[in-house]
């Protein structure tokens, strides 16, 4: 009886770890494309500064929902990475430990580049400024914002790409499962890396890879909710 008590204490602890990642995967997958979709694109018109400052303008409180979701967003980032590592730790501690130090380098980046949002906002409710003289501010800020976020998912898909080996090494799932996906998270960690490269070397890309790339993610997500439900096999605790 001792013996089933502390043996499933591990098991507990990988369980929580795979549900927490895959809530907090859950709920990032909500709220970026609410932020990124229904918010963000009805507002800003890359081609016409005067439209998009009268639409922020108009709809300032939609603009500060967006920024503190987005903020969300990053601090969720921060809880999956801690997840992922506790879950990955008995594949290899040390790759775990790079693998969670990448998202959360990405997540601060992405912090970081939401500070061009605020700096928008002030720009916006700031006295005595008029739409006209504050837009180029504005379309300067957003643009800032966007390389910021771009130069980021090249730390996300390194991420992904260590977490893929991670998932493939673990042992954690049947193995033509596990070797899936690890190869999906590969191939959506080298979509992000090519689309964020590719904008900052070429001035003419206009590809977006990591939307015919991102599968691994999802089908991740699912696998994390599995997991925590039916738990982890005992002997593959121990390893490593």
């Amino acid at each position: 009886m001792n013996t089933n008590n502390t043996s499933g204490s591990t098991d507990i602890s990988l369980r929580t770890a795979a549900i927490v990642a895959g809530l907090g995967l859950l709920l990032m997958a909500i709220l970026a494309p609410i932020v990124q979709f229904n918010i963000f694109q009805s507002l800003i018109v890359p081609s016409d500064a005067k439209t998009t400052v009268d639409n922020l303008m108009a709809s300032i409180g939609t603009f500060r929902i967006g920024i503190v979701l987005f903020l969300t967003v990053a601090i969720l980032d921060i809880v999956v990475a801690w997840a992922l590592y506790i879950l990955f730790k008995p594949v290899s501690q040390n790759l775990s430990l790079l693998t969670a130090w990448f998202r959360v380098v990405y997540s601060a980046i992405f912090a970081v580049a939401v500070i061009n949002l605020l700096s928008i906002l002030q720009l916006l409710t700031g006295a005595g400024l008029s739409g006209l003289a504050t837009a180029p501010q504005v379309m300067l800020s957003l643009s800032t914002f966007q390389s910021g976020w771009d130069a980021g998912l090249v730390i996300f898909g390194l991420h992904l790409v260590v977490l893929g080996f991670l998932m493939f090494k673990s042992g954690y799932a049947l193995k033509w499962l596990g070797i899936l996906l690890g190869f999906l998270l590969v191939i959506a960690g080298l979509g992000y890396m090519v689309d964020s490269l590719g904008k900052f070397l070429l001035t003419e890309y206009n590809m977006t890879i990591s939307l015919y790339t991102f599968l691994g993610e999802p089908l991740f997500m699912l696998w994390l909710f599995w997991k925590g439900i039916k738990g982890f096999d005992k002997s593959l605790e121990q390893k490593g």
